[in-house]
Order: structure tokens, then sequence, then C-alpha cells
């Protein structure tokens, strides 16, 4: 039998989560529950053969990573690959640095990106519509994100961005319990609301600097309310294990973010820059503690240095 080690605050992301879960399912229908199984299976069965060698407890934090993995997908993604992205993001972001609270990147965006380089076509015509709504619908129409639209210059209702009557994955379209779950995470002191708003105002300085300047492919201030943006700021970037440690750098750490997902989705080929931007941020998050740490200590040290005096002697 599975043997996991106890972690409350994990326990109280999946609280969040369930919200979320419940919307998606409705949206989309029981190919949501399949996934999550096909991924939680996976998810856990891979950190148990690592833990077992060491003969340690599989983590709470690997149900985490298997709910947010499972989210992060268009609803039509085949499960065979969400069960490689899976096994890849536990193994090889995880279990071969030592287990939980070794890791340096976050498993599931590692994960999340590791698929979509390497299934980019298929996952390109996983994206579905919906056009009938409720429990096991089945009738979906293909349609296109509404990022795809904001590049084609469309307009994009902000109700359908707002309440998640919209295409895109499973767990980023309704934004207001997304919003709801920040909340909830922020008083409950399971998240850092410092990296939520830094990360939040990061991309929208960018996107308005952008806008200013006049860059041709520059987006909407509502594309940021679009995919996976606000999803990734409260519940990727805020992973404890792969973010800074010290307070201060969580401004730093969430505004570098930010800034370069929305350089990454307005100049690449890619139409979201989340995760490379959030992998790009975990890998300086060691650096930017010990520059935090460099200018904490100097800034005492030149405060009690004694003034010159003036004039000559």
């Amino acid at each position: 039998m599975i043997k996991f080690l106890k972690q409350p605050m994990m326990r109280k992301v999946l609280i969040a989560l369930a919200p979320i879960y419940l919307f998606s399912i409705w949206m989309y229908g029981f190919r949501v529950v399949a996934a999550a199984v096909v991924v939680f299976v996976c998810g856990i069965a891979t950190e148990w053969l690592f833990e077992r060698k060491r003969q340690g407890k599989v983590s709470e934090a690997v149900l985490v990573s298997c709910a947010l993995f499972a989210l992060a997908f268009p609803p039509k993604t085949p499960l065979w690959i969400l069960a490689m992205g899976i096994i890849f993001a536990v193994a090889m972001a995880k279990g071969v640095y030592g287990g939980f609270g070794r890791n340096i990147f976050n498993p599931a965006i590692a994960g999340r990106t590791f698929v979509y380089i390497s299934f980019a076509i298929v996952l390109s015509r996983a994206y579905t519509g919906f056009g009938n709504f409720g429990i096991g619908a089945v009738d979906v129409l293909s349609s296109a994100t509404p990022l795809a639209q904001m590049r084609a210059g469309a307009k994009v209702p902000l109700s359908g961005l707002v309440f998640g009557l919209r295409p895109g994955a499973l767990g980023e379209s309704m934004t207001l319990l997304i919003v709801l779950a920040g909340v909830y995470l922020i008083l409950t002191k399971t998240a850092s609301w410092k990296i939520i708003v830094s990360t939040l105002v990061g991309g929208a300085v960018t996107n308005l600097i952008l806008l200013a300047v006049g860059a041709a492919k520059a987006l909407p201030m509502e594309s940021l309310l679009a995919g996976s943006f606000l999803f990734m700021s409260v519940f990727m970037a805020t992973d404890p294990v792969s973010a800074p440690k010290r307070q201060q750098s969580h401004y730093v750490y969430g505004a570098l973010i930010g800034a370069t997902a929305v350089l990454i989705r307005t100049f690449s080929a890619f139409p979201e820059g989340t995760s490379f931007a959030i992998l790009f941020g975990n890998t300086f998050a060691n650096l930017i503690d010990i520059a935090v740490d460099s200018l904490v200590k100097k800034a005492p040290a030149q405060a009690k240095a004694p003034a010159k005096p003036e004039g000559g002697a």
C-alpha cells in the first residue's frame, strides 16, 4: 500500500483546485475525469518507484503536480500524451533531483513544456470549443482559442474570459474561480501574494509598454485574462520549492515571470509563454535570493558607516 507524506499546505491547494475541476467537468464532460485518472495513476506510481528505492513516502505534493498538470491541457489531448508528460515531470524534474524539496524546476511546468515541445502539432488540434454544456457533453465545436482570435485581430467578449465560456485548457478558462482560489490561498498563507501580484503587475506593465511603443504584435490588455497567464500566476509561479526563499525576492521573481511571459507571447512562435517564463524564473530563483541577500547586508553596513567630516583638518 502506498504511504503518503502528510503535507497540509498541499491539501489546501487541492481544495482550491476542486471548484475548477468541477467547472471543467461541467464544460467538457467526463473526459476531464479520464484525463485526471490517467495523470494521477501515472504520477503517483512514478514517485512511488523513486521513493521505494529510498524507502521514503510519496509526497502529497505529487497530488498537486498531477492536479495542475491535468488542468493545463486542452480537452482532446490524447491520454497517452498526458501519461508520458506526467511521468517525465515526476521522474526527470523531481525524482532525479532527490525528491520533494530538492527539485529546481516546477515538475508540472517541466512536464507541460516537454509535452508541448514534443507534440506541438497534436496539441494544437486538441483545443475544443463548446457546442453543448453539461456533464457528458460530446458534441463540441472546434474553434480558435481567445489568444488565437486576438492574434488575428478579432475582439473577444470580456464576459467569456471572466466566466469561462470559451475554449482553452481545462483549468484556465474560469477566471472568476481562479481569482477566488488565489484569494483562498493567500488568506490561508499557502501561496505568496507577493509572487501573484508582482507576476500580474509585471505582465501588465510589459504589455502596456509594448502597446505604448506601438509593437506590431502587441496583444490587447484583455489577453492577460486569456490563456493560462492567470492560472499559472496563482498556482504555478507560487510553488514554494522552485521559487526564491527570501520574501523580498518574490517581487523580483514574479515581475520577471510576468514580463517574460508577455514577451514570449508577443514575439515568439508559441502562442503561450507562461510555461517557458516560469522555467526561466526557476532558473534564476537562487541567484535572485543571493542578489537580495547581498543588497540587504550592504544596506545596514552603509547606514552604520561614519559620515566623512566636511572641510579640511
